[in-house]
Parts: structure tokens; C-alpha cells; sequence
């Protein structure tokens, strides 16, 4: 839905991630089935919108993508969509294939920024996304954050400037013959390639904008150097996930901030809560077991007297000797409800500081035009955590996150 008031009107919606379902069919049953049900609960809407269509952020496996590339099925789904009175602004482009029910672990980021496969499945995303986009409305396609860490970062980033420039490239010819402008945001999160803003700060200054890179994106789109850095930061920019930088105890406003005053487009916030541990003992130690679903991957980031300690999974975080993580505090790759109010005496909590942070500085500033509540792991969480049906949860979640913009007590 449209926020004309914050100081960058903007566009709020859920990702469709949280709903299992890898094919176009399944992706248009869960639109069938929620969408109706999630207006009739978000109290904003009926007050405040009631005839406006209602934004998505669709996700689109690399199957479905290319099911739509279809014209026929492409015009299906867009009518679909106007009967559901509702209109596409961001597509997530991260996970390829499964990403529900199976286990899905590292697979997630294949395959990665090195493969003219993620490219080709982004383009598909991309021309989709020119499709459907409304004609006053930019569009945003978060993805993997390059790839999945690799021994050697500075070859493997070096590596995935080719399908990069190739992406770029198609979004530069989408907007010159269909108007609409669409940016590919590199989505920071631990255990990877870009692994918080400072590494996505470093990507873009010492590979994305120098200038041999430049000047190969100049050749390949046939300008002058100059425009060709425009191209690079019109079509390439950042998708923050406040969960990601909570797990690296970053402070997001620096974060993003530091990102902006770099020239780095922030084309969409993912607004999401991690798994927070203030104080580590026996009790939080079990409770997180509850978390350990065998689906995702629950990177760790701990935090003691050395410094910041990272784990890929929350596995081999827990098999660690209590003794030597006692007092720790721990953030928890799991994204968790917005609207959960976990006490201080249960030993876990999320991380809604993070997020209450990057609300208010939205309030404030012209910072990001999309913004996307971001809870996937709603069929895996403990069940005293889903208690309420998912279409209220999920209306629940954007009413938290609007009654904050609107700076509601």
C-alpha cells in the first residue's frame, strides 16, 4: 500500500516468501487465499484505503519466473492480480528454487552471482516486473548477497561483476522501452559474500564503481564512462534486511547512512526482527533448540569480551561448552514475528530496537521507496509463536509497523 507521508512517500507491503509454493500455480493459490483474508483483518486498510490497491512483494522462484515470461500466462496473472485489486512494486529474486518445507541450508544462495543462470532467472524476474509495475511506480529486485562465503572473497567478488553488468545492462533496456525503472538490490546477510552494510560499502566502492569495471559496463552499453557510473547506481543498489544487521550488532541507521552518503541506492528495506539473547545460560541455551527447524540456515553472531564470534548454524553454536558462552550475548539468524513481545525473564526476545530504529529514521528522512515485512519462517517457528492464523499475523505485522511510521502509542 501507498505511504504518501513519510518524507519519501513509499510502498508497504509482505513478501510473499511465507507462503510455501515454488510453481505460478501455487504462487497464484496463495494469493487467492490470503490476500482477501489479510485486508479483512488490517484495520488500516478499511480505515484508511479502502478502494486502493493493495501492494505485494511478490517472490517468484526461478520456475515461476520463467512460466511468466509466457504472454498468455503473463496476462493471466496480471489480470489476477486487478481482480485481487492488487498491484506488484517489489519482486524477492533471492531463493531459486524450494524454500519451504524441504531443506533448504546454503542451497539458497545457488546459484550465485558467478552463474549466468542467477542472471538469466533475475532478467526473467525483471521483464515480469516491467510488466506489471503500475506507470508512476519504480520496482525493486532484492537477491543473494553475491553468494555464500567463499576463502577467497576478492576473487569470488571480482567474479560476479560480468552477470552483474549483464543484469544492469537489461534493466537499462527495460526502462528505455518500457519507462519503468527497476533496481537490483544486493541483500547483506551473515555467513556470505556481503555480510553487513560494511561489506556491501566495500563492494561497491573497490569493485562496482572502479573504474575498470565501469569501463567494461561502458563498452557493453556502448556510452561514455560517465554515464555508465549513472547506470551503475540507478540499477544497483542495497536491499537492507533490519534482521541481518541486528545479527551483526550493527546500528542501522549508521548502516545505512554510511550506504546513502556513498551514492548506494537502499531500493528496499526489509523490515524483520531477529532472534535476540541478552545474557547466554542454560535456559536461553534450550530455548533455542525449539528454533533449530532443519530448514533454514541460523547463522550466529556472539558477542564476549574477544569481540564479535560468527557461526554458519546454530547447530554448532550450541554445541559449544556452556561455560564458554555464559553471560554471551547472541543474535539469532531466525526471523521472528514484529509483533511478538517475548519477557525478559523467558531468556529470548527479538530484536525490535533494530527495527524501531530504522522506523523512526524513516519517519524522518527520505531513506528507501519500498519497504517489505519479511517473516518466512512462520510454518517452522515454535508453535507458541503462531498461535493466531497467518493472514492475521501477517495483518498484524504491518499494522505494527504503520502504527510506528505513524509514531502511534
Amino acid at each position: 500500500m501507498r505511504l504518501p507521508h513519510l518524507p519519501l512517500p513509499a510502498h508497504l507491503s509482505y513478501c510473499t516468501n511465507i507462503h510455501a509454493g515454488d510453481s505460478l500455480a501455487e504462487v497464484e493459490a496463495s494469493l487467492d487465499d490470503f490476500l482477501p483474508a489479510i485486508r479483512a483483518h488490517l484495520e488500516e486498510w478499511r480505515a484508511l484505503a479502502p478502494d486502493a490497491p493493495f501492494g505485494l512483494g511478490l517472490r517468484l522462484s526461478a520456475q515461476a519466473a520463467e512460466s511468466l515470461l509466457q504472454p498468455d500466462m503473463l496476462r493471466a496473472f496480471a489480470a489476477r492480480l486487478e481482480s485481487l485489486h492488487a498491484y506488484v512494486f517489489t519482486i524477492n529474486a533471492f531463493p531459486w528454487g524450494n524454500f519451504h518445507q524441504k531443506p533448504v541450508k546454503q542451497a539458497v544462495y545457488q546459484p550465485d552471482w558467478r552463474s549466468g543462470q542467477r542472471a538469466a532467472y533475475t532478467v526473467h524476474c525483471a521483464r515480469t516486473l516491467a510488466a506489471l509495475l503500475p506507470a508512476d511506480v519504480e520496482g525493486s529486485i532484492s537477491t543473494v548477497p553475491l553468494g555464500f562465503a567463499e576463502r577467497d572473497r576478492a576473487a569470488a567478488m571480482a567474479d560476479s561483476l560480468p552477470q552483474l553488468r549483464l543484469a544492469v545492462l537489461e534493466l537499462n533496456r527495460l526502462m528505455r522501452e518500457t519507462g519503468k525503472e527497476i533496481v537490483l538490490a544486493l541483500e547483506p546477510e551473515p555467513a556470505c559474500l556481503l555480510e553487513n552494510a560494511a561489506d556491501a560499502l566495500h563492494f561497491f566502492q573497490r569493485y562496482w564503481f572502479a573504474e575498470d569495471n565501469l569501463a567494461q559496463l561502458a563498452r557493453q552499453a556502448g556510452c561514455a564512462q560517465p554515464e555508465a557510473r549513472r547506470l551503475a547506481q540507478r540499477h544497483l543498489g542495497v536491499c537492507y534486511d533490519v534482521c541481518h544487521g541486528a545479527i551483526e550488532f550493527e546500528d542501522p541507521c549508521a548502516a545505512l547512512a554510511g550506504l546513502l552518503n556513498a551514492g548506494i541506492r537502499i531500493a528496499k528495506i526489509q523490515l524483520s526482527c531477529a532472534l535476540r539473547v541478552e545474557e547466554m545460560d542454560a535456559r536461553a541455551a534450550l530455548q533455542l533448540q525449539a528454533f533449530d527447524d532443519g530448514v533454514y540456515l541460523h547463522q550466529v553472531v556472539r558477542r564476549n569480551a574477544s569481540g564479535l564470534q560468527r557461526h554458519p548454524d546454530l547447530p554448532q553454536a550450541l554445541s559449544l561448552p556452556l561455560d564458554a558462552i555464559r553471560r554471551e550475548s547472541w543474535r539469532v539468524h531466525c526471523h521472528v514475528p514484529l509483533f511478538w513481545q517475548a519477557q525478559p525473564e523467558a531468556g529470548l526476545a527479538n530484536t525490535r530496537d533494530s527495527l524501531d530504529a530504522v522506523l523512526g529514521l524513516l519517519r524522518r528522512q527520505a531513506i528507501s521507496p519500498h519497504l517489505e515485512v519479511e517473516t518466512y519462517t512462520w510454518d517452522v517457528l515454535p508453535p507458541e509463536l503462531r498461535e493466531i492464523p497467518k493472514a492475521q499475523a501477517i495483518a498484524l505485522e504491518l499494522h505494527t509497523v504503520m502504527k510506528e511510521l505513524r509514531h502511534e502509542r
